[in-house]
């Protein structure tokens, strides 16, 4: 995983090539590069990227970044960053898994990857998020609502939920 965020070409969004664009605004740049620091403080290991490419590419990006033997209580683990940053702990069980997932405060969405299916709709019932995927990531149906649980998201958009709202 790693070698491929340390692959991914950021830059100008319009170039094909470019995999990762910049990030939104100044203060969502200086958010994420604080975040940045506060994992590596937190003893988590920096595997990939890990720095702002400002000075290099004149705007607001980020190195995909991979930490790896995240504490469990480290901010890099709990909160959401909205920018180019994963922390990977590792775990026992099933039970250390989502006790682990459901320990934030937000709960957007999350992914399960498995040849199970009897484990991942265990684990879809129990994760407290507003969207599990599947052996896929970032997949919508129109038909279907999307949102977030917790302090995560404002209420639902798509579906019929969303329509109600009119």
């Amino acid at each position: 995983f790693a070698k491929k965020a340390e692959a991914l070409k950021v830059g100008d969004p319009l170039n094909d090539s470019t995999a990762m664009g910049a990030q939104v605004s100044s203060d969502q740049y200086e958010k994420i590069l604080s975040f940045i620091e506060s994992g590596k403080s937190s003893g988590a290991k920096l595997t990939a990227g890990g720095r702002g490419l400002k000075d290099e590419l004149g705007g607001y990006f980020v190195r995909p970044t991979l930490f790896t033997e995240t504490p469990k209580d480290a901010s890099i683990f709990r909160e959401e960053i909205f920018g180019p940053v994963l922390s990977a702990t590792n775990f026992e069980t099933t039970e250390d898994l989502i006790e682990c997932a459901n320990n934030t405060s937000y709960g957007l969405s999350a992914g399960v990857w498995t040849k199970d299916i009897s484990k991942a709709l265990d684990m879809t019932r129990r994760l407290r998020v507003g969207t599990v995927w599947v052996n896929c990531y970032n997949v919508f149906d129109a038909a279907v609502p999307f949102g977030g649980y917790k302090q995560s998201g404002f209420g639902r958009e798509l579906g019929k939920q969303a329509l109600e709202l009119y």
